[in-house]
C-alpha cells in the first residue's frame, strides 16, 4: 500500500493532481498490474472524494494505465507480451515520424534543447531512480514533439508512451539497457544536428526496435515465472 499521506494533494486543480500521482504510482509498481483501484481506497490514499477520484480513473482508462472490469471496478491494466509487441510496431514508426520531422523543422534552439536533455541523461549512472531516468525520457520527447510540428504524430505517440510507460521505466533501469539506450539516443540526435531525416528516422527506429527486445523478454520472463509459480502451487 503506497505511504497516504506521502500522496495527498491540495486543492486546485485537484483533478489533475490526482491524476498525475496516480498514474505515477502505475508506472513505479505501487500499485501493481492486475491490482484493484476501489473509490474507497484510493479516496483514503488521495484524501479526496470520490467523484474526483471517478474522473482521474477515466482518463487514465482511456490512456490505457487502467481497465474497468463491469461491476468489479477499475483495476491497474496489464500489458501481454502479444499486446507490447502491438505497441512497439506502432511506436516505432511514430518515433521515427517525429525524429524526421523535427530534424527537418526544428529550430535550432530547440535542437539544443534536446542536446541539453540529452546530456542530462548521458550523465545517469546504472543505478539512477528509474523515476528519474523516465522523467528525462519525457523531456527529451516532450521537446521532440513539439519540435517536429506534426499533431497527430504527438498525440498518437504521446498516447503510446503512457500506455506502456511502466514497462518503459523498468527496462529504463536495467543496468545493461541504460549504456545502450544512451549509445541509441545519441545516434539520434546527432543525425538531427546534421539536419539527416534520413539517419533520424533510422536511428528512432533501431531504438524503438531495441527497446522492445528488451521489453518483450521482462514480460516473457515474467509469463514463466507465474506458470512455474502456478505449477507449484497445483504441486503442493
Amino acid at each position: 500500500m503506497p505511504d497516504d499521506h506521502s500522496m495527498r494533494v491540495t486543492p486546485q486543480p485537484v483533478r489533475r493532481q490526482v491524476e498525475e500521482r496516480l498514474r505515477e504510482a502505475i508506472i513505479t509498481s505501487r500499485f501493481m498490474p492486475g491490482e484493484h483501484l476501489s473509490d474507497r481506497m484510493l479516496g483514503d490514499v488521495f484524501g479526496v472524494s470520490r467523484g474526483v477520484i471517478r474522473e482521474a480513473v477515466r482518463l487514465l482508462e482511456a490512456e490505457g494505465l487502467i481497465k474497468v472490469v463491469p461491476n468489479r471496478g477499475p483495476f491497474v491494466a496489464f500489458l501481454s507480451a502479444a499486446e507490447a509487441t502491438q505497441v512497439y510496431e506502432v511506436r516505432a514508426v511514430l518515433e521515427a515520424l517525429a525524429g524526421q520531422g523535427f530534424a527537418e523543422r526544428a529550430s535550432t534552439e530547440e535542437i539544443a534543447e534536446l542536446r541539453e536533455v540529452f546530456e542530462e541523461l548521458a550523465a545517469t549512472r546504472p543505478g539512477t531512480d528509474r523515476m528519474v531516468l523516465l522523467n528525462l525520457k519525457r523531456r527529451f520527447y516532450g521537446v521532440m514533439l513539439r519540435g517536429c510540428r506534426n499533431a497527430y504524430v504527438a498525440r498518437m505517440l504521446d498516447q503510446l508512451l503512457n500506455r506502456n510507460s511502466q514497462l518503459r521505466a523498468t527496462t529504463l533501469s536495467d543496468p545493461k539497457r541504460l549504456p545502450q539506450t544512451i549509445a541509441e539516443i545519441r545516434r539520434i540526435v546527432e543525425a538531427i544536428e546534421r539536419r539527416d531525416p534520413g539517419a533520424a528516422w533510422a536511428a528512432c527506429r533501431e531504438h524503438v526496435h531495441q527497446a522492445a527486445q528488451v521489453a518483450l523478454r521482462i514480460l516473457n520472463q515474467q509469463a514463466r515465472d507465474e506458470a512455474a509459480q502456478g505449477l507449484e502451487v497445483a504441486l503442493d
